[in-house]
């Protein structure tokens, strides 16, 4: 093992926090991480971390190294990703995780005319509603839609998402129509749950001011698409990204639910923990990604705007 090698083990401790998150993005053992870094450590004849069961923290000489080190590795990484693009096709294992129904119906579809572009790259893609860990899971690209907050992981913005209540003509019939945020907790609201997920909370919006309802529901699921089935089906409420369904809104199988107050948006991306330089297989793969998701979105949404009134005939 090179000094060079130990070095970028010891950075990457430092940028994610501890040595257990360093192994798994670098695909190493936090015992092959400590191993490395104690090398280091005797190479320089002084200590680059004080550690204990819990925390660990760089020392003066680790904070100096570790700046010092830093602009060097940049420009190496600058170095090797000016040549990158020009010599090397993209090739590997891609690790993918994407929301159920979004994968199914944009990333699952999209794969195969991406190995076709890139046949020297083979994909595990996972499908799951739940927030996959990327470091834990080994994952190198995640595609979420969320209200996303501040990590060490790196955004690609896909698209701003609108989101709606709605709900269908039959259980509005039965329950009656909500005219305020707070008649929302007399109703079902269909619940996006697993461990984790923040939905048993809704932040509606009118205008700037924000409220924070907490709702209730005898169904929950966690699969975004049954909370769709379930709301065409009169079983009650839901919260929903409007693209997702936009169909149901146009054709009336749904309605919108207090309209003047609107789940604040999230934002769909793809995120990856590549703090450098970024492997060609996740750029290829982001590259095409966001072109075909905001197509599909734009197309979904097509289908919520009103028809134009056909011009009478003469």
């Amino acid at each position: 093992m090179s000094k060079l090698e130990n070095i970028r083990v010891m950075t990457r401790a430092v940028e994610l926090g501890s040595f257990s998150a360093a192994g798994r993005s670098m695909r190493l053992s936090a015992a092959v991480v400590s191993h490395r870094i104690r090398s280091l450590e005797q190479e320089l004849g002084c200590r680059l971390f004080n550690r204990t069961t819990r925390k660990m923290h760089l020392t003066e000489q680790g904070r100096v190294f570790y700046e010092n080190c830093l602009e060097v590795i940049q420009a190496l990484d600058r170095a090797e990703a000016s040549i990158a693009d020009r010599g090397a096709a993209p090739r590997g294992l891609l690790k993918v995780t994407a929301p159920l129904g979004f994968g199914q119906r944009v990333v699952a579809p999209l794969l195969p005319r991406f190995q076709e572009l890139h046949p020297e790259i083979d994909v595990f893609l996972r499908l799951s509603d739940y927030l996959v860990d990327l470091f834990t899971e080994a994952v190198d690209v995640a595609v979420r839609m969320a209200v996303l907050s501040d990590s060490s992981l790196i955004v690609r913005k896909i698209a701003g998402i609108e989101r709606v209540l709605c709900a269908a003509p039959a259980y509005l019939e039965r329950h009656g129509m909500p005219r305020s945020v707070a008649d929302l907790t007399k109703h079902r609201c269909l619940l996006l749950r697993y461990p984790g997920s923040k939905q048993f909370k809704w932040t509606l919006a009118k205008g700037q001011h924000q409220t924070v309802v907490p709702v209730t529901s005898r169904l929950d699921a966690d699969v975004g698409d049954v909370l769709t089935d379930w709301a065409l089906a009169g079983e009650g409420i839901a919260l929903k990204p409007v693209f997702e369904v936009a169909k149901h809104l146009r054709s009336g199988a749904l309605v919108t639910v207090l309209p003047e107050h609107r789940p604040v948006p999230v934002t769909l991306a793809i995120l990856h923990a590549y703090q450098r330089m970024v492997p060609p297989k996740v750029r290829a793969f982001a590259d095409l990604l966001v072109e075909e998701a905001r197509t599909h979105i734009e197309d979904a949404l097509a289908e919520h705007k009103p028809q134009k009134a056909r011009a009478r005939r003469a």
